[in-house]
């Protein structure tokens, strides 16, 4: 017969993760993993949802008050019997990043912004990293994409970085989106795999994004599902999988995907 534990938060599933635990704390948390399978899985995915926040906000870190918030984070103590030499420098990536997205977000300082909320999630990895993809984009507000809509010729650049790793030939044209501006591509990265962000202000309804991983997964026609509060559409090729995420209606958003996917078809 097991016996009742008190479910880690995903603050102290993250500081284990990071290995900031004491060694009594870190020694509770393996048992609960041990006994518990839903935590195992909670802790599992927290280990693999490591995206580069810090990278995606840098526009509006170089703005910010730098020496006031490296005093802040000089200020969070270390706590005693941390497990990990490079511990500090992971919590100053997450600090970072949640500086940054209190920035434009206007939400609190706060380790747990960077996790994933509540709730459990599929366990297939196209629902986790969309599930990963949807906390991300979350933080954006239009001030985050704030700033004059890219030319061609500078789009092309930016795409033309994506294409080397995912295997792709994307162009402004293949991506554009009717009625909403493109504002950025970004490689960034999911469980060891390249992640393509192709970030958008829609002026109607705010930020949206088109994300590209590749899959070995297949083909699989487009489904409609809401995570935090925005609608996502998302299908796969038998090379890729796509999602188009943002604010806009669940009907504008299945139209803009279907046109975005006959563009993308190889």
């Amino acid at each position: 017969m097991s016996t009742k534990h008190t479910i880690p938060s995903d603050e102290d599933l993250t500081a284990f993760i990071d290995g900031e635990l004491t060694a009594e704390e870190t020694a509770r948390i393996e048992a609960i993993v041990k006994e518990d399978e839903s935590v195992a899985e909670r802790l599992e995915f927290l280990a693999r949802a490591s995206l580069p926040f810090e990278k995606a906000f840098a526009p509006l870190l170089s703005e910010a008050p730098r020496e006031k918030l490296e005093a802040m984070l000089a200020a969070i103590p270390v706590r005693e019997g941390a497990r990990s030499a490079s511990a500090p420098g992971v919590t100053r990536r997450r600090f970072l990043g949640a500086l940054a997205a209190s920035l434009v977000a206007g939400i609190a300082i706060d380790r747990a912004v960077i996790g994933i909320g509540s709730g459990s999630l599929p366990k297939d990895e196209n629902s986790e990293w969309r599930a990963v993809v949807a906390d991300y984009i979350s933080l954006y507000t239009a001030e985050t994409l704030a700033g004059a809509v890219p030319g061609r010729q500078d789009q092309a650049a930016q795409l033309a970085g994506l294409d080397e790793k995912l295997g792709l030939s994307l162009s402004p044209e293949a991506v554009s989106l009717p009625g909403v501006d493109f504002k950025r591509a970004l490689l960034l990265q999911y469980d060891g795999k390249a992640l393509a962000q192709i970030a958008y202000l829609d002026p109607e309804t705010g930020p949206m994004a088109l994300c590209i991983v590749k899959s070995d997964a297949g083909p699989k026609a487009p489904d409609l599902e809401n995570r935090k509060g925005m609608n996502v559409v998302y299908w796969s090729s038998a090379t890729h999988a796509f999602m188009l995420i943002g604010h806009a209606a669940a009907d504008r958003m299945t139209t803009i995907a279907g046109g975005v996917r006959g563009r993308l078809a190889v």
